[in-house]
């Protein structure tokens, strides 16, 4: 199966914070800290939104840090997912 985003909606894979600290401490879940960074899994194909054209910045395969308390947490084949407008990726992160 295959979701496909519409206009500007990205489809991310939210990476999961490090279950230790730095000196091996191991954190419980609900002390662990949810992180705004991302691997873009799916990308819309842009488009007109709010009367103006819209085109695509980022790729599937794309590193992001996306706002806090931005878009719709799914939970798709398995996975949990976050759908957001492209408008609320702050970054790409290159290594």
């Amino acid at each position: 199966m295959k979701i496909t985003p519409l206009f500007d909606r990205v489809v991310l894979k939210p990476i999961k914070p490090s279950a230790k600290t730095s000196s091996g401490i191991v954190l419980p879940a609900v002390a662990q800290e949810k992180t705004q960074l991302a691997t873009v899994v799916y990308v819309g194909p842009g488009g007109d939104v709010d009367g103006k054209r819209q085109e695509m910045v980022v790729k599937k395969g794309d590193k992001v840090l996306y706002s806090k308390f931005a878009g719709t947490d799914i939970k798709f084949g398995g996975e949990d997912l976050l759908v957001i407008r492209q408008a609320d990726i702050l970054a790409i992160i290159e290594d």
